[in-house]
């Protein structure tokens, strides 16, 4: 892992949010997008040595909105940067890691990501994040 690249935070509503970080904590709005193979819309938060990532689900089937459902708004993951990410993904099933993906998906930013399963990570959603 090269370094945390951004937290992923579950949020109902990215509009109605987006004004504590921007206003209230003064942190710059990089951009906002949608990433449909995920089915979020997904706000990039400049947090100095780290991104956060707002994400809001874009319908009922998304993996946000069961979140949301299961456990309300906050914290969803942690995601770690890495390079050659099915190289990766290999050694961690080789040290008997789940991961929720056989093959890495598009993720926000033109990222490849995939996460690894909370019950092989004491409870916490990692993801993996190749960029170019």
């Amino acid at each position: 892992m090269k370094k945390v690249d951004h937290i992923g935070i579950a949020v109902r509503d990215l509009n109605a949010v987006l004004p504590y970080y921007t206003d209230t904590l003064g942190l710059p709005l990089m951009k906002i997008e949608e990433v449909e193979s995920q089915k979020v819309r997904v706000a990039f938060i400049d947090a100095g040595n780290v991104k956060l990532e707002l994400l809001e689900a874009m319908d009922d089937q998304s993996a946000i909105y069961k979140f949301l459902e299961k456990k309300g708004e906050g914290i969803h993951h942690i995601a770690f940067g890495v390079e050659n990410i099915e190289q990766r993904m290999e050694e961690l099933r080789d040290k008997g890691i789940r991961l929720l993906s056989d093959k890495p998906n598009p993720g926000a930013g033109g990222a490849m990501v995939a996460f690894l399963h909370p019950k092989s990570s004491n409870g916490v959603l990692y993801e993996l994040c190749e960029k170019e």
